[in-house]
């Protein structure tokens, strides 16, 4: 491995820690702070806070994001468009959808 393969990112300023990930927030780690990582480098997500088993990334959605237990621990819910083109998505959510949902981009572990 060459030093630039063996790179590891920056870790996040204290005040950057344990708030919510924005996407402009991930563009910025992408186009700046990570852009020296190989193309070839993996995705992992960890399964919890505390780093309890990890997965690879392996796909992501477009939903919206409902606050519900705590801002920890949510609900995702379907894109109005996806509603209107899917009758059992409409009759999964026939109750509706919390008002404080808002545009998410939502990525799944692969295991």
């Amino acid at each position: 491995m060459t030093d630039k393969q063996q790179m590891t990112p920056p870790a996040p300023d204290n005040d950057e820690r344990d708030r919510p990930l924005t996407l402009a927030v991930l563009r910025q780690l992408v186009r700046h702070d990570w852009r020296a990582l190989p193309g070839t480098t993996l995705v992992v997500l960890s399964r919890d806070t505390e780093g309890n088993g990890y997965s690879p990334f392996a796909t992501y959605s477009n939903a919206r994001y409902a606050p519900t237990y705590s801002d920890e621990v949510s609900e995702v819910y379907p894109l109005p468009e996806e509603l209107e083109q899917d009758e059992e998505l409409r009759e999964l959510y026939a109750d509706g959808i919390p008002d404080s949902a808002v545009p998410a981009l939502v990525l799944y572990p692969l295991g």
